[in-house]
């Protein structure tokens, strides 16, 4: 079996960027108490690949009974936006992911599948000078297994062939429903909610390949 495609999620995977993502959140609910603040990061944690529209909708009618209209979640998500893009932009890469890409981007087709908006990740990724690596980069309003299956029917690619890199069950679920093989990024974040996973777990770049070789050995 051979690997031609991989969908990266990026918070996590590509860029340590999930403690700013936390911190901005927290930030932002702290004005109504830190057991609230608590809350929205409990919650922000166990659903690490949920778009920020979901989330603020989700915030809002648990903490505050508000229904929040289209207007005001975009209104929270630019809020968001604010806190968070530079941070983002000047996280740290997750370790040998550079080196990956630029070993593989000319033999695998990749793509970005996040949570983060489209149009915030495509700053992201000029800026962080990794467009030219990736076929398409695409984010929320979108769920991600909307994106693999997207991606799946209009490139015609074998699920077989595909991965999935990610460190979220939205990244585990979209990887699932759309029959793709999946590779768990490890962090401090995930490591209660991934206790009984059993497949390819990764913490850098390095080991990601050197199990992918052995994964596909194993199932020849």
């Amino acid at each position: 079996m051979i690997i031609k495609n991989i969908f990266f999620d990026f918070d996590g995977v590509i860029a340590e960027s999930v403690a700013a993502k936390t911190e901005a959140f927290r930030e932002m609910y702290m004005p109504y108490g830190e057991e609230i603040a608590n809350k929205v990061v409990e919650y922000h944690m166990k659903h690490g690949g949920v778009s920020r529209y979901e989330k603020f909708r989700y915030w809002e009618k648990k903490f505050f009974g508000k229904n929040i209209s289209n207007e005001r979640t975009q209104e929270l998500a630019q809020e968001f936006s604010e806190l968070v893009l530079k941070k983002v932009i000047y996280a740290n890469e997750v370790s040998g992911v550079k080196a990956f890409l630029e070993k593989y981007y000319k033999r695998l087709n990749f793509w970005i599948i996040t949570g983060t908006p489209t149009t915030e990740i495509e700053i992201i990724a000029r800026e962080r000078g990794l467009t030219s690596y990736f076929l398409g980069i695409h984010g929320s309003p979108e769920r991600k297994r909307y994106w693999t299956e997207y991606l799946i029917e209009n490139y015609n690619l074998k699920r077989e062939e595909t991965f999935f890199l990610g460190d979220a069950t939205t990244d585990q679920d979209a990887a699932s429903f759309s029959k793709l093989h999946f590779a768990l990024k490890e962090n401090e974040e995930n490591k209660c909610i991934f206790e009984d996973y059993k497949g390819i777990r990764f913490k850098d770049f390095e080991t990601l390949e050197k199990q992918l070789k052995e994964y596909f050995v194993k199932r020849k």
